[in-house]
C-alpha cells in the first residue's frame, strides 16, 4: 500500500488497487427536484440556508428500478466562498429530519452540508439494504458526485470535492464504509456504530434476539428490507441460532469488510451505554485506523443506544473541530485527546442529575491495558439451562433508551451505585474475590479462563463482572452488560477464555467482584432445551486499569493569585452565573409537608413550538386525599403524569412533591409509587415472591420494604403463597398495587387501575385506595371510569385539552354547574334540540337517558327555563337537579367523551 500526503495536513491513502466503487448497476444521478432555497433564521451566526432535493439512482432496488433519495442542502455566509463538504447521516429508523439541527450548526461553521434519508426511510424509496455497498455505499458515493458539481464546494480535483462523512449508528457506518469504498473521502466521525454487524447482532455466535427484533420493527417490518436480509432474519429467530450463511451476508455490510481501504483521519465516538454497538466496536475501528498510521482519536461518551447522556453539544463541537482540522486544514484546531472517556462523578443534589467529568490520555490504550490480577473463590458450580430457557436472567433491558435519551439511562445508573439485574437461583455459578484493599478503576474488558462441562451438545453461557458493597445488600452490574458465549465441544470438557464486556467503571475500597456466569439472559436467545453446565475457573480476573488515563486536574481560579478583594469578586460571579445555568430551584419549607403542588406546568408536543399536550397547569393536593385526574382522551392526563413522576422534563412551570421540585432521578421521586398500565410477573413464582425479587432488585434494604403492610393493605390474603399464574386478572391488578405500595411512599399514583375488572374487582380496588390514603397518604388516580370515581375519590382535578377546567371537592364539583335533568314523555327531534341548545338560558343540552341533560347558562334558573321549554312545545314531565358526576364532567367539557 502507497500510504502519501497529498496536501498539508489532510490525508489521502491510495491502494494499489482502486477504492472507489465500481457498482454492477449502472447509477444514473438526475437532480429531479431544485425545491425551494430557504432561508433559516440564525442565533449569532450567519443566515443557513436550506434547499431540498430529490436524488434519483440507479442501483440496487429489487429488479434494478430507480431509488428516489430525499435530500437537504445546507450552506450558510458568502456564496462566492469555496468551501469543505460535509456528508451527515441519520440513525436506524429515522431520516434526514433527525440531523437537521446538526447540519445547520455544521454550515453556520464553514461547511456546505448535506444529509439525506437513507433507502427504505423518510421519503426515501427502495429496501432498506443494511449499508449494502451495491445499494446505501453506492449511494453515498452519487452524493459525492452531486457535491463535486456544486461552485461553493471545494475540489481537490475535478470532480473530487473535499469532504467528510460523520453520522451516528447506522449513519456512523455508512461513514466508515464510505471511507473504504471512495477514495474521495477525506476525513470521517462515526458515532455509537458496529465495526462488524454479525458480531454485533451473534456475539459469539449468541444470538442477540432483542436487538434483532427492534431493528426490524424500527424499520417498518420484514417487508421493508432486502428480501435476503428479511429471509436471514426469520430463519435464525425461528432457529434461535445463526447460521454461517447469516454472518457472512451481515459480514459483507460490514466496516470490517473493508478495514484494508480505511486509511483517512477518523474520530471515534462510542457509547458506554451501549448493549448494541459495544466498545469493543470502536476498538476494533482504532486498531484498524491505526494500522494504516491515519490520525486516530477515540471518545467514550456517557450514553447509548441503551440511554444515558449522549453529551450531543460536545460531542457536534468535537466533530466540528476534526472536520476544521483534517478538511480546512487548519493546524491550529485543537482536535482534543487520542482518548477521552467520560465519567460519572455522582448526583447533583439540586436536581438529582448524574454529574459528568472527563479523563484522557496521549494515546488510545486499547482494552487491556495495566492488566491487574484479582484472584476468585470458588468450587466447581453445576447449574441449569430451563426449559425453554425461561425464566431468563435480567442483564439490562435492551434499546430502552432508544425511545428517548435523556441524562438517565439503566447503564447510567449502575456508575451511580443502583443495580437493577436480576439472577435467577439454580441458574448461574458465582466466583467472588476478597474485598478490595484499594480503590479500582476498571477501564477496558476484563478476562479470565474457565473450565465449561455440559450435558449438551449446544452451550450457551453469560459472562459478567458485579460490584458488590462491603456488606453484600447492593451489586451493580457495571453498564448493565453481559458477554454472551457460545461453547462448542464441552461434553467432555473445554476450556475457555471468557472476555467481558469492555467498561470504565470504578470499584471501592471494601467492595468485592463477583464474576457470575449464567445458562441465560433476557436480551439474548439460549437453547430450548433443558441442560447442566458445570464451570469452574483456570485461573484469576484480569482486569485492565488503563494506568494512563487520568482525569485532568482544575486549573486554580485566578482569584487564587489575585489580591484577596478582587478574587472575592471573581468568586461571586462565577458562582452566580454557575446558579444560573445549573442549580434547580431550593426545596420550599412551606411546601414540605405538602404532597403536591403543581404550578404553571406546560409541554409542548414534540417538534411544535405552538401545540401543547398540558398548558399552564396548576394546582395542590393535600395529605389524605384521594384526588382523581379527569379528561377526556387527549386532555393532556398521561403527559402530566409522566411529567409527576420524572419520566420527562415540562417546557415550563415546575412539580414540588413535599417542597422538593420534581427532575428526572430526584430523590424526593423515593417518596413516591406509581402503577402504569399494570406490572409484569413471573408467573411460576408466587405473589410474596415476585414482590421480594421485585424489591431485591431496587438494592434498597428489605426493612424498607413494608412488606406485610403493603401486603395488608391490597388484601390478596392466602393467595400470597399461590404462584401468580393462578390468580384472576383482579388478583393481579391488587398485587401490582402492592408493588406500588412497596416502602409505603407518601404519594401514590394509579394511572387506569380498574382497567379489566370486573365490578366486584373494581370495588375491591376502590377499598384498597381508601385503606392506603386513610393512612395519611396521598393517591392520585387517572381513569374513565366516571362512576367509580365519584365513589372513591375525595377531590378531583378536570382537564380538557391541556388545560385545567376545574379543581376542587367532589362533592363541590358534582353540585356545580347548575345541571338539570329534564324527563321528557316523548323524545325530541334534533332541530328541536338545537333550538333548546340556543336558548338564551341554556348553556348546554345533550340527550340523556329518559330526557334532556341541560346545563343552565351563568345566572340563569330552572323557574326561568320551564316556560321557555313550554313556549318550544317540549313534552317535559319533570325537571329537577341532576348532580351525577358523569354529567358535570361532561358539562364543564362541553360534552366531550371519556
Amino acid at each position: 500500500m502507497d500510504l502519501r500526503l497529498p496536501r498539508a495536513g489532510a490525508w489521502k491513502a491510495v491502494p494499489r488497487t482502486p477504492r472507489r466503487l465500481l457498482a454492477a448497476v449502472a447509477a444514473v444521478v438526475l437532480l429531479v427536484a431544485a425545491g425551494a432555497w430557504r432561508v433559516l433564521a440564525a442565533d449569532g451566526g450567519p443566515a443557513v440556508h436550506r434547499s431540498d432535493r430529490t436524488l434519483v439512482t440507479g442501483g440496487a432496488a429489487p429488479g434494478g428500478s430507480q431509488v428516489r433519495l430525499d435530500t437537504s442542502y445546507f450552506t450558510a455566509g458568502d456564496a462566492s466562498v469555496k468551501r469543505p463538504a460535509v456528508l451527515l447521516g441519520h440513525g436506524f429508523g429515522g431520516s434526514k429530519d433527525d440531523v437537521r439541527e446538526q447540519a445547520e450548526g455544521l454550515a453556520r461553521d464553514g461547511f456546505a452540508v448535506l444529509t439525506w434519508s437513507a433507502r427504505g426511510f423518510g421519503r426515501s424509496t427502495g429496501h432498506i439494504g443494511l449499508n449494502d455497498p451495491k445499494g446505501e455505499v453506492a449511494d453515498v458515493s452519487r452524493l459525492i458526485d452531486w457535491l463535486a458539481k456544486r461552485p461553493e464546494v471545494r475540489l481537490d480535483k475535478a470532480g473530487d470535492p473535499r469532504v467528510g462523512v460523520t453520522g451516528a449508528s447506522y449513519g456512523g457506518a455508512v461513514a466508515l464504509l464510505a471511507a473504504g469504498h471512495d477514495r474521495r473521502v477525506d476525513a470521517i466521525a462515526p458515532q455509537i456504530t458496529y465495526w462488524n454487524l454479525a458480531d454485533a447482532l451473534f456475539p459469539q455466535g449468541v444470538f442477540k434476539k432483542q436487538w434483532a427484533g427492534i431493528f426490524m420493527n424500527s424499520g417498518g417490518g420484514c417487508d421493508r428490507f432486502e428480501p435476503r436480509l428479511c429471509a436471514m432474519y426469520e430463519r435464525v429467530a425461528v432457529s434461535g441460532k445463526p447460521d454461517a450463511k447469516a454472518r457472512a451476508l451481515l459480514a459483507e455490510r460490514s466496516p470490517s469488510a473493508v478495514a484494508d481501504r480505511i486509511q483517512v483521519p477518523t474520530l471515534i465516538v462510542q457509547g458506554q451505554q451501549d448493549s448494541l454497538f459495544p466498545l469493543g466496536h470502536a476498538d476494533a475501528m482504532a486498531r484498524a485506523v491505526r494500522a494504516h498510521h491515519a490520525p486516530v482519536a477515540v471518545d467514550w461518551i456517557a450514553g447509548g443506544h441503551d440511554g444515558g447522556d449522549l453529551e450531543t453539544d460536545r460531542v457536534r463541537d468535537r466533530v466540528s473541530t476534526w472536520f476544521d482540522r483534517y478538511l480546512k486544514d487548519d493546524k491550529g484546531a485543537d482536535t482534543g485527546p487520542a482518548f477521552r472517556v467520560t465519567r460519572t462523578g455522582g448526583i447533583d443534589s439540586t436536581d438529582g442529575a448524574a454529574t459528568l467529568r472527563g479523563a484522557s490520555a496521549d494515546r488510545y490504550p486499547g482494552l487491556a491495558d495495566g492488566v491487574r490480577t484479582i484472584p476468585l473463590a470458588g468450587r466447581p458450580q453445576t447449574f441449569d439451562n430451563p426449559p425453554g430457557a425461561a425464566p431468563p436472567a435480567v442483564s439490562g433491558l435492551p434499546g430502552l433508551g432508544a425511545a428517548g435519551r435523556g441524562s438517565g439511562g439503566l447503564g447510567q445508573l449502575s456508575s451511580l451505585g443502583i443495580g437493577v439485574s436480576l439472577d435467577f437461583p439454580g441458574q448461574y455459578a458465582a466466583f467472588e474475590s476478597r474485598p478490595l484493599s484499594e480503590d479500582l478503576r476498571i477501564t477496558g474488558a476484563p478476562t479470565v479462563r474457565a473450565h465449561v462441562k455440559s450435558d449438551s451438545e449446544d452451550t450457551v453461557l453469560f459472562g459478567k463482572v458485579y460490584d458488590v458493597s462491603p456488606d453484600g445488600e447492593q451489586r451493580v452490574l457495571p453498564a448493565q452488560l453481559v458477554a454472551p458465549v457460545r461453547v462448542d465441544g464441552a461434553v467432555d470438557g473445554k476450556d475457555v477464555e471468557l472476555t467481558l464486556p469492555a467498561v470504565d467503571h470504578e470499584v471501592k475500597k471494601g467492595h468485592r467482584l463477583r464474576l457470575v456466569v449464567a445458562s441465560t439472559d433476557l436480551g439474548y436467545a439460549s437453547p430450548a432445551a433443558p441442560a447442566a453446565y458445570t464451570v469452574s475457573l483456570k485461573g484469576p480476573l484480569s482486569v485492565p486499569t488503563a494506568p494512563g488515563v487520568t482525569t485532568a486536574a482544575a486549573p486554580l481560579p485566578a482569584w487564587v493569585w489575585w489580591l484577596p478583594l478582587t478574587g472575592v469578586a471573581v468568586a461571586a460571579a462565577l458562582l452566580a452565573l454557575g446558579r444560573r445555568r445549573t442549580t434547580a430551584p431550593a426545596p420550599d419549607p412551606a411546601l414540605a409537608d405538602v404532597p403536591l403542588q403543581i404550578t404553571g406546568l406546560s409541554k409542548r408536543y414534540a417538534k411544535s413550538t405552538d401545540r401543547y399536550a398540558v398548558r399552564d397547569l396548576s394546582f395542590r393536593v393535600e395529605k389524605g386525599q384521594v384526588l382523581g385526574l379527569l379528561g377526556p382522551n387527549g386532555a393532556g392526563k398521561t403527559t402530566t403524569l409522566r411529567m409527576l413522576m420524572g419520566l420527562i422534563r415540562p417546557d415550563a412551570g415546575e412539580i414540588r412533591v413535599f417542597g422538593q421540585a420534581i427532575r428526572p432521578g430526584a430523590p424526593v421521586l423515593s417518596r413516591v409509587g406509581a402503577f402504569v398500565e399494570g406490572a409484569g410477573f413471573l408467573p411460576h413464582l408466587s405473589g410474596r415472591e415476585n414482590l421480594e425479587l421485585y424489591w431485591r432488585a431496587t438494592g434498597r434494604p428489605a426493612e424498607d420494604a413494608h412488606l406485610d403492610e403493603a401486603l395488608e393493605i391490597a388484601g390478596l390474603g392466602d393467595a400470597l403463597a399461590r404462584a401468580v399464574r393462578t390468580y384472576s386478572q383482579g388478583m393481579r391488578q391488587r398485587l401490582a398495587i402492592a408493588q406500588a405500595m412497596l416502602g409505603l411512599p407518601d404519594l401514590l399514583i394509579l394511572d387506569e387501575p380498574t382497567n379489566g375488572l370486573d365490578p366486584p374487582q373494581i370495588r375491591e380496588m376502590r377499598e384498597v385506595m381508601i385503606r392506603y390514603a386513610a393512612g395519611g397518604r396521598t393517591v392520585i388516580v387517572s381513569s374513565h371510569l366516571l362512576a367509580e370515581v365519584e365513589q372513591s375519590c375525595t377531590h378531583l382535578v378536570v382537564m380538557d385539552r391541556g388545560r385545567l377546567v376545574q379543581a376542587g371537592p367532589v362533592a363541590e364539583i358534582v353540585g356545580s354547574g347548575d345541571t338539570l335533568l329534564v324527563t321528557l314523555s316523548s323524545d325530541v327531534s334534533d332541530p328541536l334540540l338545537e333550538k333548546i341548545a340556543s336558548l338564551p338560558t341554556v348553556a348546554t343540552a345533550t340527550r340523556a337517558e329518559g330526557g334532556l341533560l341541560i346545563g343552565l347558562a351563568p345566572a340563569s334558573t330552572s323557574t326561568a327555563l320551564l316556560p321557555e321549554l313550554v313556549r318550544l312545545e317540549v313534552p317535559v314531565a319533570a325537571v329537577g337537579p341532576h348532580r351525577r358526576l358523569e354529567d358535570a364532567f361532561l358539562n364543564l367539557i362541553g360534552g366531550g367523551g371519556a
